[in-house]
């Protein structure tokens, strides 16, 4: 990887027509380890003209094709998951191993899921005088995340290219050397000229400008309610469509009849994995509460067995969170659990004893929190666990959905059926069942203030492609 101060534009690297530089910081040592390129609105403006001149062409190209390209994709990506996984490691800080075991890994799923998705999709269908058909929506813009960042990139970009649409992406200028691999790797598969353009920036100035183009047909953003509220309103003057996945707070409501040793320990497991910092991470658990102080103790063990610590040794579950911006907010909400009078059953301020610098926050569970409380509102985004006692399974259900978000929920039954039932009463767009393994197949998006549209397969193609009605295409 050579190019950490250029862009990616019309098929080749180029350099910034504004020279402006940004650090890149290891969050294990706060320190700056790399610079990258930041790009300004001329940088867009020649990223977009190069796609807005591609697409006529790739529009019109043929599935086999576009498959043969995205195969071609997965061949390459294949040769430099070692190399995602370690960037990953020192730029977000999540431990080695799980940034190749899991972070790293979504990017192969995504690209093999949306080849066999590509390969059986109907773009047209007839019904009675009238063709349906979707056609690519256009020159498509893509902002991702720094939390999941290959997976957010792919699961964009596979669906973008498998629809005839071509693009530019706007990484995480706070992880941002996933990208630039990922860049490498197109080009190395031959992604055709303008068909895919990356600039790197902060979303306030390349997010802004992007959001704001007249020549951009779409925008697909990953991140924070408050910066998708600033894409879309951007956007809306060019009335373009916007799909955007957000913000949550998800609930997680251990029915009683569960094993509690078994759902507590996966629930504690399950929210704090990636240190917290997933936006469908099941924050909120809520119990019977009559098992309340059963389910303080079995959490309170569950967090003080995750190992906090190296990023490369391999027995360390949790690495830091992402940047002191991360770690001084999850301080604060910290802090405010406590004021607030939520019992701090495990964690707490600071960093963990062994550990005197990196942004490494300590496993923490409040339990007996209310749902009017801060930290069972606000979206902490790091290993913080909310535990709420519920009287009914009613209370328990409207609790759940006492929330601006609506990403994701969990329910844990030994009662299929009854965990079912439960499911169909959540305003969430995911819910998932008793700890299930993860779905490529599965829409990705959220209700309410946790996005809209859809991502992953199909769903994720069908976010690219405008529908067109010819009538009168056959006789009645």
């Amino acid at each position: 990887m050579q190019h950490e101060q250029q862009f990616y534009i019309d098929g080749t690297w180029v350099d910034p027509l504004a020279p402006k530089l940004l650090d890149v910081v290891d969050p294990s040592t706060e320190e700056a380890f790399t610079r990258i390129a930041v790009g300004s609105a001329p940088d867009v403006d020649r990223a977009v003209a190069a796609a807005r001149a591609a697409f006529p062409a790739f529009s019109r190209s043929t599935r086999a094709e576009r498959l043969g390209l995205l195969q071609a994709i997965l061949a390459e990506y294949e040769k430099r998951r070692h190399d995602i996984a370690a960037a990953l490691s020192q730029e977000m800080g999540a431990p080695l191993q799980f940034a190749y075991d899991r972070q790293s890994a979504t990017g192969s799923a995504h690209l093999s899921r949306m080849i066999e998705v590509l390969k059986g999709y109907a773009f047209e269908r007839v019904e009675g005088s009238t063709l349906i058909a979707r056609e690519p929506i256009g020159v498509v813009g893509l902002i991702t995340p720094w939390n999941w960042p290959i997976n957010q990139i792919v699961c964009k970009v596979a669906p973008a290219i498998a629809a005839g649409c071509t693009m530019v992406l706007k990484p995480s200028e706070v992880a941002p050397l996933n990208a630039i691999i990922w860049t490498e790797i197109m080009h190395a598969a031959g992604v055709p000229k303008g068909v895919y353009n990356m600039v790197q920036g902060e979303g306030g100035v390349v997010g802004a400008a992007m959001s704001a183009h007249p020549d951009i047909d779409m925008m697909s953003f990953t991140g924070s309610t408050r910066a998708g509220i600033l894409v879309a309103q951007a956007a809306a003057v060019t009335v373009k469509r916007v799909a955007q996945e957000l913000g949550g707070k998800s609930a997680n409501i251990l029915l009683p009849d569960v094993d509690f040793a078994t759902a507590v320990h996966k629930g504690v497991l399950s929210m704090m994995g990636n240190s917290g910092q997933s936006c469908n991470a099941p924050t909120r658990m809520f119990v019977p509460a009559d098992r309340h102080e059963e389910v303080k103790a079995i959490a309170k063990a569950a967090a003080e067995s995750l190992v906090v610590g190296d990023v490369n040794d391999p027995r360390t579950n949790l690495g830091p969170v992402v940047s002191a911006v991360q770690f001084d907010k999850i301080q604060r909400l910290i802090q405010a659990g406590i004021a607030e009078g939520a019992e701090l059953v495990a964690g707490g301020p600071g960093r963990p004893e062994n550990l005197n610098r990196g942004y490494f926050v300590r496993p923490t569970v409040f339990a007996g929190v209310r749902n009017d409380m801060m930290i069972a509102r606000e979206e902490i985004f790091g290993p913080v666990l909310s535990i709420l006692p519920y009287a009914d399974e009613a209370e328990a259900i409207r609790l759940a959905n006492d929330t601006v978000y609506g990403l994701a929920a969990y329910v844990q039954s030994a009662d299929l059926g009854h965990a079912r039932r439960v499911a169909a009463q959540m305003r969430a767009g995911n819910v998932y069942l008793n700890y299930p393994a993860g779905d490529t197949a599965a829409p990705f998006g959220g209700y309410k203030q946790s996005g809209n549209g859809r991502e992953y397969a199909q769903w994720g193609l069908e976010e690219f492609l405008e529908v067109k009605g010819v009538v009168g295409y056959e006789a009645a």
